[in-house]
């Protein structure tokens, strides 16, 4: 990593002033509304823009918040500060950014392949309104907290710590059942099938985040594997175990689904393309202007995987996504199927900071092995902009789909394109349903909760002992229709 450089020591005077000039408590002066008659220049405006002015200026805008403002003494001032320095950062680029200390744990927990809570998958029912009634559990991880305490779906979470959960959203419970490792969380659980309370002391132990959401086998010889977890610690290993089990059934070919992956750790995506390119072929390459943010990453393999491989894309796969895909492609190693993805080619450094927060300043761009950027255009700093368009290939209703990057050639001298993501080489369009379809679908959710809650508990009429006795298959062939 990268040592903290004199940008990062700027952001800790920068916290300093505000956490100091704050603390002040000065009689605010009578000035009239609009009243600029009587005001004074400094003389200083002609002065270079030198970081020590600069702190100078926020020290001095600051005092005049807290003395001036209406609400200056009601304003929460690290909010405030927060989002100074997220303005400023991107007006750099969309994806430096400033974490606090909570957001920074966060963050580190999202990459670490394992979170400290309880170990369970949960779910809730609405009433008509869509107001919250209560939270469920709907499964848990073998080997948990939760799974040695004995709970089971279709327990109703009641109270965590003394706490009603009873029509708290989703996301509020799931905070009350995370925390840190060793910290009890004790629940009043109401038993679906009896209809009993019971209390359950579970002590919060790790938890993994597992990057590979399934993998089987989707008809013979073809193999499946759902990248949807992001590349987190253990991507590698998980990739490499699923394959094994794969190929202990019969695959000899591969699908491997990056749809809806936002990335994560690079160097795991770069592992995993290292699996199908052969010794020498490039995976990425970084350029940046700081010693050590430019390099080509090469393959080492010298016995790479050749069965054929299909990898399905989306335009919300993004970054190391971008990087195993574009990689597979401009080697011609892989099928890319689906639609352009998201373009996000930065390349980020944490910078830990004083009181534990962080700064993710980016540092370098990533190029795949033809020499195309994948970062799509942020130049017009609209975040909506660019969180919701780009690409590489413009689409108009009944017309082709239009290049408009630069071009780049695969190792067979097929055609790429540069500077908005990874475009497939067969687009296939998400299935699109109207708003009421979408509503109408979402009303349906509860109900088959409701029901599969009912079944599994013996309380469908004619399915009291209703069980399925056999392994659900997959192996069936996928036809358009």
């Amino acid at each position: 990593m990268i040592k903290n450089s004199t940008l990062c020591k700027s952001f800790l005077v920068v916290i300093l002033l505000f956490s100091g000039v704050f603390a002040q408590n000065q009689t605010a002066s009578k000035v009239m509304p609009s009243d600029l008659s009587g005001a004074k220049t400094t003389g200083k405006a002609n002065n270079p823009a030198t970081l020590e002015n600069i702190e100078k200026d926020v020290a001095e805008v600051l005092t005049l918040i807290e003395d001036n403002h209406v609400d200056g003494k009601k304003l929460d001032y690290n909010e405030l500060f927060k989002s100074s320095i997220d303005k400023m950062l991107h007006t750099l680029d969309p994806h430096s950014n400033y974490f606090d200390a909570k957001e920074f744990e966060q963050f580190r927990t999202d990459q670490s392949s394992q979170y400290f809570g309880i170990g369970a998958t949960i779910g809730d029912l609405s009433d008509a309104n869509g107001k919250v009634i209560a939270t469920f559990i709907k499964a848990t991880f073998e080997g948990a907290p939760a799974n040695r305490a004995g709970l089971r779906y279709g327990d109703k979470i009641v109270e965590v710590n003394g706490v009603s959960m009873l029509g708290k959203p989703l996301g509020e419970v799931r905070t009350f059942l995370r925390g840190p490792r060793g910290t009890p969380a004790k629940l009043v659980v109401e038993k679906y099938g009896t209809g009993n309370r019971e209390t359950v002391e579970i002590v919060r132990d790790a938890v993994s985040q597992p990057s590979i959401a399934e993998s089987y086998m989707i008809r013979p010889e073809v193999g499946y594997i759902a990248m949807l977890g992001g590349f987190n610690q253990t991507t590698y290993a998980e990739f490499v175990h699923a394959m094994q089990q794969l190929k202990a059934q019969g695959m000899k070919q591969l699908i491997v689904d990056l749809r809806g992956n936002g990335g994560g750790l690079v160097h795991q995506a770069y592992k995993i393309a290292n699996i199908f390119l052969p010794r020498g072929q490039a995976v990425f390459t970084q350029k940046g202007r700081i010693d050590g943010t430019g390099n080509t990453y090469n393959s080492d393999n010298d016995a790479p995987e050749d069965m054929p491989l299909v990898v399905l894309v989306n335009k919300n796969s993004a970054s190391a996504s971008e990087i195993l895909a574009g990689a597979l492609q401009d080697h011609d190693r892989a099928l890319i199927v689906g639609e352009n993805t998201f373009g996000k080619g930065l390349v980020q450094n944490p910078f830990p900071l004083d009181y534990g927060s962080m700064l993710l300043l980016t540092i370098a761009k990533y190029e795949t092995p033809s020499g195309r950027l994948i970062q799509k255009d942020y130049s017009d700093g609209n975040l909506y902009n660019y969180y919701t368009n780009g690409g590489t290939l413009q689409e108009e209703e009944n017309q082709p789909l239009k290049p408009k990057g630069a071009e780049s050639k695969t190792d067979s001298g097929r055609t790429v394109y540069s500077g908005g993501g990874i475009n497939p080489d067969k687009l296939v369009k998400p299935q699109t349903i109207t708003n009421e379809k979408a509503r109408f679908q979402a009303k349906l959710n509860d109900p088959i909760f409701a029901f599969m809650l009912d079944l599994a508990y013996g309380k469908v009429r004619g399915f009291e002992s209703y069980k399925i006795d056999r392994p659900i298959s997959f192996e069936y062939d996928i036809k358009s229709s």
